[in-house]
């Protein structure tokens, strides 16, 4: 009878997945495809707390463009950080370029692709966790439908390309069915152990539902980073000339 019960429970989904036709890389392709913005600037407040729940906060200024695809960075406080900036231009054919302005020591650091791993000015945010996933560099698989927040969720499984130099085995994400927006992520290390948990919140500008709060807790180190978006300005014409290096240099007024 057990077995039976079983059976009837997971039923509904399965009719549910069948009369859908839904894939995992349908879902994906179609949150690919959803119109972003052309560039947003943003004043960011990055909150770092340890396992015994000291913070440290750091003030950021952030202006990103073509999806995200580049973007600088510039630390205003807390003073031993300030004038810390980051460039990163995304390529499809190539590596992508990250460079780090440390004006305590005047030079600019190159970020190798073998150091895409390495924490972001000691968040739990990696150089990669700032990149964006391109499509066809991942397998996508549609694990179940279930309710996160109070809102119904597909939830997928996102597995790298083995020829990816990445630090994940595997990511497991919620995301709304009603407009495809990521809501939960959970990632694992190459040994398959829960690495890092993500959850995100948005807010609704310009018809674009744009991120506002990010937590993300490295559940192997007991460590968490919370970053808040404010004064968030979407399409205002950010000239592609910025995305340079000798820019990362000028603190913006």
């Amino acid at each position: 009878m057990k077995n039976n019960l079983n059976f009837i429970c997971v039923l509904p989904l399965l009719l549910s997945f069948a009369l859908s036709g839904i894939t995992g890389y349908d879902i994906a392709k179609k949150m690919d495809a959803k119109k972003k913005p052309i560039d947003m600037k943003a004043d960011l407040d990055m909150i770092l707390i340890n396992k015994k729940g000291k913070k440290r906060t750091s003030s950021i200024r952030s202006i990103s463009s073509d999806g995200g695809k580049k973007q600088i960075v510039w630390f205003l406080s807390p003073a031993d950080d300030k004038g810390v900036a980051f460039l990163k231009i995304e390529h499809i054919d190539k590596d992508d370029e990250m460079r780090m302005w440390l004006p305590a020591f005047k030079k600019v650091r190159r970020i190798s692709s073998k150091k895409k791993s390495d924490s972001f000015m000691g968040s739990d945010m990696s150089y990669e966790d700032m990149t964006n996933r391109e499509l066809d560099e991942n397998t996508y698989k549609l694990l179940r439908e279930e309710i996160y927040n109070e809102q119904n969720c597909y939830v997928l499984e996102i597995t790298p390309l083995p020829i990816l130099n990445t630090a994940y085995s595997n990511h497991i994400a919620w995301i709304s069915k009603d407009n495809l927006i990521l809501l939960k992520e959970e990632s694992f290390d190459k040994t398959g152990e829960l690495f890092k948990q993500k959850s995100l919140e948005y807010i609704k500008i310009k018809g674009y539902n744009t991120l506002n709060k990010m937590i993300v807790r490295n559940t192997q180190k007991i460590h968490k980073t919370i970053i808040k978006f404010n004064n968030i300005e979407l399409d205002s014409g950010v000239k592609k000339s910025l995305f340079q290096e000798k820019n990362l240099k000028r603190m913006p007024k």
